[in-house]
């Protein structure tokens, strides 16, 4: 039985530069970088975000960009903030999708490795009771 998310790993072409978007943009912790010790297939940093583990290991950029995304919960009146930490590190911000009345707000971004990350101001349970209402509400 699956018990909880353990962990997300993101492959990047660089450590630093990585990690200066997970703690200024998604205020991240450091809590491990392997130095030059790899116990793992290559150099790698781990951080806590939200409570969560995520670690950064070195390798190849992915080839492209998709919608295959990683969303971490805002509070609504803090998209203001993220989004001026995004633009300050000259990250490129993906136009939201189109959204429905109740189901939050977003703001997505890329980093230089094509990984796409959400902010999220919504949770699940009031996007199901948006969805249950049907697209006329």
């Amino acid at each position: 039985m699956i018990e909880a998310l353990s962990h997300i790993t993101l492959i990047t072409s660089d450590l630093a530069r990585m990690s200066t978007i997970i703690e200024q943009v998604l205020d991240g912790r450091e809590v491990y970088a392997s130095g030059d010790d790899t116990f793992s297939l290559s150099r790698e940093k781990f951080f806590i975000v939200g409570g969560h583990w995520v670690a950064i290991m070195e390798g190849e950029s992915l080839p492209n960009r998709t919608y295959n995304h990683i969303a971490f919960k805002i509070a609504a009146t803090d998209v203001d903030v993220y989004r001026a930490r995004i633009e300050k590190l000259g990250l490129t911000l993906r136009e939201s999708r189109p959204r429905v009345e109740g189901e939050g707000h977003s703001l997505y971004f890329y980093d230089h490795d094509n990984h796409l990350f959400e902010l999220h101001t919504g949770t699940l349970e009031e996007r199901l009771e948006r969805y249950r209402r049907g697209k006329a509400a």
